[in-house]
């Protein structure tokens, strides 16, 4: 009983903020976990620069509706999905992440919402759970299933320590440096071997 969690920007496809910041040339948007590790703060900081310019949801989503997933994603959550029980853990948000989903043919997500007000400016932002990934790993260990867990970020790092076997998957070099107990790999053909051997079954190529 295994269930692969992954992140998924980064991981599966490119981080939507930084795509956003090169549309509109706003600089300051293009920090993420990478490089804040405190969430909070992190949005805090989005919503303000968002407010600031007068930019909203739909203007992120237009940007999101022209993104697409790594080369190479989809056929490796195809994978996955085919060995094992797939869910994306990522602190993204369904409105943004669902245009994304099924372009990677839908897999299970859990993430967190936002709140708009009546001229579709973000409001505010409402997290699932504080440390909702770390969470989701430790409830499936009470569901008696072995985790396997990959992310490239910070905000993983605790979905990680929490998973059975954990991996930084091309993650920077400052995160790397600073979990060295996560093995950092490059690709998705050595994601997919890392996976395999951590592993308790026979799992093909």
């Amino acid at each position: 009983m295994e269930i692969v969690c992954l992140d998924l920007e980064g991981v599966l496809v490119p981080e939507i903020w930084i795509n956003f910041a090169k549309k509109t040339g706003i600089k300051a948007l293009e920090a993420t976990t990478r490089d804040i590790p405190d969430y909070d703060v992190l949005m805090t900081q989005r919503l303000n620069i968002l407010k600031e310019h007068g930019l909203g949801l739909n203007d992120i989503q237009d940007v999101i509706a022209d993104m697409g997933p790594f080369p190479g994603a989809k056929e490796f959550v195809k994978w996955v999905s085919t060995h094992f029980q797939l869910i994306i853990l990522s602190d993204t948000f369904y409105e943004f992440a669902h245009p994304l989903m099924k372009q990677l043919d839908w897999p299970t997500i859990f993430c967190h919402k936002l709140e708009t007000d009546e001229n579709g400016m973000i409001a505010a932002y409402k997290l699932r759970q504080p440390d909702q990934k770390r969470q989701a790993v430790k409830a499936l260990h009470g569901l008696n299933f072995r985790v396997i867990a990959a992310g490239d970020s910070y905000n993983d790092t605790t979905m990680l320590g929490e998973a059975d076997h954990g991996f930084l998957f091309d993650a920077p070099e400052n995160v790397i440096a600073e979990f060295p107990q996560f093995p950092s790999i490059q690709g998705y053909e050595a994601l997919k071997e890392a996976i395999r051997n951590a592993s308790v079954r026979d799992i093909p190529a």
